[in-house]
C-alpha cells in the first residue's frame, strides 16, 4: 500500500509536466525538448522564494505561470511559427522543432549553469510526516500531489465543456478544419504552446518542495514527460494523466524492491514496451 500511494504521488506530479508538453506536441505540433528547462526555471524560483524571501515556495506561482506564458508564447511567435510557415509537412515541422529546441534546452542549461552554479539544491518544506492508511508520507508530497489533480482537473474540463477549450480540441485534430470553421489556427498553437510551458513551470515548483534538482536535470524530466505523452497517446490529456501515474508507479516498484539507480531504466523499458505492443499509445486509435 506504501509503494502504490508513494508511486501515486509521484505520477500525480509527472502528469502536470506531461500535460504541458502534451498540449504543446497534440495543438501546436511541437515537439519541445526545452520543456524540462521550464521545470528547473520554476523550481529555482521556488527555492529563491523559500530561501531568499522566506516566503511559502507556492507563492512564487504569483509570477513564475505569468511569467513562464509570456516566455514561451514569445519563443513560439519568434523562434518556431517561422518553422510553421516553412514546413510542408507535419513530418518537417517535428524535425526542425525538435532540432531548434534541442538547441534551445543547452543554451538555457547553460544560462542556468552561469547563474546557479553546478551545485543541488533542496530545501526544507512541510517535510513532516502525515499518516495514511497506516503509514507515513511527507506533507510536502500529499499537497503537491493534490494541487496537481486540482490543476489535471480544471484543465480537462476545460478542454471539454468550453467553447475555448474545444477550439484547441479542432486544432490538435486537424488545423486546416479548424480554420474553416473561423479559428486563428496561429493564435490557438501559440496559446496553447504557452499554457504548456506554463503548466510545466507549475509542476517545477510543486517538484521542487520534495525533490533534488540542479542546473542540467530538465534533460531527465522532458525524456520522462516524453514517454508519457507517447504512452497516454499523442494530444491524449486523459492518456497523458494515466500514463503519469503508472510512470509513478513503475518508478516506486524498482526503486523500493530492486534499486533506486534503476529507477530512469525502468522508464525506458516501459517505453520500450509500449512502442513495440502499442505505438499509438494507451488511449490512442490504430493509423489505418
Amino acid at each position: 500500500m506504501q509503494i502504490l500511494i508513494t508511486g501515486i504521488f509521484l505520477g500525480g506530479v509527472y502528469a502536470i509536466i506531461a500535460v504541458g508538453l502534451s498540449l504543446q506536441y497534440g495543438v501546436a505540433r511541437i515537439m519541445n525538448l526545452a520543456v524540462g528547462e521550464m521545470l528547473v526555471a520554476g523550481a529555482f524560483a521556488a527555492f529563491w522564494v523559500y530561501t531568499a524571501q522566506s516566503l511559502n515556495p507556492y507563492w512564487s506561482l504569483l509570477f513564475v505561470v505569468p511569467g513562464a506564458f509570456i516566455v514561451n508564447w514569445l519563443i513560439y511567435r519568434f523562434l518556431l511559427q517561422p518553422l510553421v510557415r516553412r514546413a510542408k509537412t507535419r513530418g518537417q515541422l517535428e524535425v526542425d522543432s525538435i532540432l531548434v529546441t534541442f538547441g534551445l534546452s543547452f543554451t538555457l542549461v547553460g544560462i542556468f549553469l552561469i547563474v546557479f552554479g553546478g551545485q543541488f539544491f533542496n530545501y526544507s518544506f512541510m517535510s513532516r510526516p502525515v499518516e495514511l492508511f497506516g503509514s507515513r508520507y511527507g506533507q510536502n508530497r500529499v499537497l503537491a500531489f493534490c494541487i496537481a489533480v486540482v490543476i489535471c482537473g480544471l484543465l480537462w474540463y476545460w478542454l471539454n465543456y468550453t467553447r475555448s477549450g474545444l477550439s484547441l480540441r479542432a486544432v490538435s485534430v486537424d488545423p486546416k478544419a479548424a480554420s474553416l470553421v473561423a479559428i486563428d489556427v496561429n493564435k490557438v498553437s501559440a496559446f496553447a504552446f504557452a499554457l504548456g510551458g506554463a503548466i510545466a513551470a507549475t509542476g517545477g515548483v510543486l517538484l521542487s518542495t520534495f525533490l533534488t534538482f540542479d542546473a542540467s536535470v530538465g534533460v531527465v524530466f522532458t525524456m520522462k514527460a516524453l514517454i508519457i505523452v507517447i504512452m497516454g497517446g499523442v494530444g491524449d490529456i486523459r492518456g497523458a494523466i494515466v500514463a503519469a501515474l503508472v510512470l509513478g508507479l513503475t518508478e516506486t516498484i524498482v526503486a523500493r524492491l530492486i534499486d533506486p539507480g534503476l529507477t530512469l531504466a525502468s522508464a525506458y523499458f516501459l517505453f520500450l514496451l509500449i512502442l513495440l505492443f502499442r505505438p499509438q499509445g494507451l488511449f490512442g486509435r490504430r493509423t489505418t
